[in-house]
């Protein structure tokens, strides 16, 4: 795993002009519904990703999937951020600094990792189970052990991204943060909402209670219990009964199980 501080900008006027042009398609796109497809073309001569995404994550607020998008390949980046939900965000460590300090100054940070780095659930669920093998990304450290990342992802049919392609990514990456922190306040919104996932686990069973599926919700959006429990104003004890209680509905004893036949029920987007 690598890691660095952003660059001032390209080396040499054809890389500007390079840049330039495609930072200006992703401009001209900018909160509307091409957006996150978009970025992509106009980054793959340059950065050539199959897929990528733009989330909040960390133990003390609510994980959110800002966009995704493939390129070539069949669309499973909704898939994936689930399983990384599914218990592998509780334990990343493959952010470094800033990723344990609390109330730091915002930190931005430039990573390189290859998913055999990963090891474990994290490797086995996410990028080996969704064809992944490399990630580039820009990650900014906020309050709250809460980071914002940017991430480009090289699937197992491409060859490894290679130190100019990350070199280029490494100069562009400052703008493309801002211009997905910019798109998402245009769009305001977020992939996995609640309505969406609750009209998804009434697909699953439709004896759901309202409590139920308020505890729901929150589990796969990534919350803890305690998380919930703060933010439905209740007691700790309360959100596991209702958790099991809906688990027992399902027949299912975990929350990967949860997540597992989530992932199966389909619900327009």
């Amino acid at each position: 795993m690598r890691q660095w501080a952003p660059a001032s900008g390209p080396d040499g006027p054809a890389a500007w002009a390079r840049a330039g042009e495609a930072l200006g398609g992703m401009v001209r796109r900018l909160g509307e519904r091409g957006f996150e497809t978009g970025v992509l073309e106009a980054l793959h001569p340059l950065v050539p990703a199959a897929s990528w995404s733009v989330y909040r994550t960390g133990r003390q607020c609510r994980p959110t999937l800002f966009m995704s998008a493939s390129h070539g390949i069949p669309d499973t980046t909704r898939n994936c951020w689930w399983a990384y939900l599914s218990g592998p965000y509780l334990h990343d460590r493959s952010w470094g600094h800033g990723a344990d300090t609390v109330d730091a100054a915002p930190v931005t940070q430039l990573c390189h990792i290859l998913g055999r780095e990963l090891g474990g659930e994290h490797q086995a669920r996410v990028y080996e189970a969704h064809g992944m093998e490399e990630r580039v990304s820009i990650v900014q450290h906020e309050a709250d052990q809460a980071l914002f990342a940017v991430n480009f992802y090289r699937h197992r049919h491409q060859r490894p991204f290679t130190d100019a392609q990350i070199g280029i990514f490494g100069e562009m990456a400052p703008a493309l943060l801002e211009l997905a922190r910019k798109h998402i306040a245009l769009s305001a919104r977020p992939l996995a909402s609640a309505p969406a996932l609750r009209e998804r686990l009434l697909q699953m069973h439709a004896g759901f209670t309202a409590r139920e599926l308020d505890v729901c919700v929150r589990l796969l959006q990534g919350m803890t219990q305690e998380g919930i429990a703060r933010d439905l104003d209740l007691g700790v004890p309360t959100v596991k009964t209702y958790r099991n209680r809906a688990f027992g509905r399902l027949g299912i004893h975990f929350r990967n199980e949860l997540f597992a036949l989530a992932l199966e029920a389909r619900v327009p987007h």
